[in-house]
C-alpha cells in the first residue's frame, strides 16, 4: 500500500453529499446519514450553530 499523492486520486469516487430531505441543501452526507446543515439524522430539532450566539 502506497502513501502520498497516488492515494490521493482515489478520493474522488461517489458523492459524499447528497440533497437533504428535510432542509433541501445538498449537505446530506450519505455513508453517515448526516446533515451538516440542519442536523437531521442526529437530532430532532434544527441543528443551531453556536457562533450566531451573542454574548452579553
Amino acid at each position: 500500500m502506497t502513501k502520498g499523492g497516488p492515494s490521493q486520486g482515489k478520493k474522488s469516487r461517489g458523492k459524499t453529499h447528497i440533497v437533504c430531505r428535510r432542509c433541501g441543501k445538498h449537505s446530506y452526507h450519505a455513508s453517515h446519514g448526516v446533515c451538516a446543515s440542519c442536523g437531521y439524522g442526529k437530532k430532532k430539532k434544527y441543528r443551531k450553530p453556536g457562533w450566531n450566539k451573542k454574548n452579553h
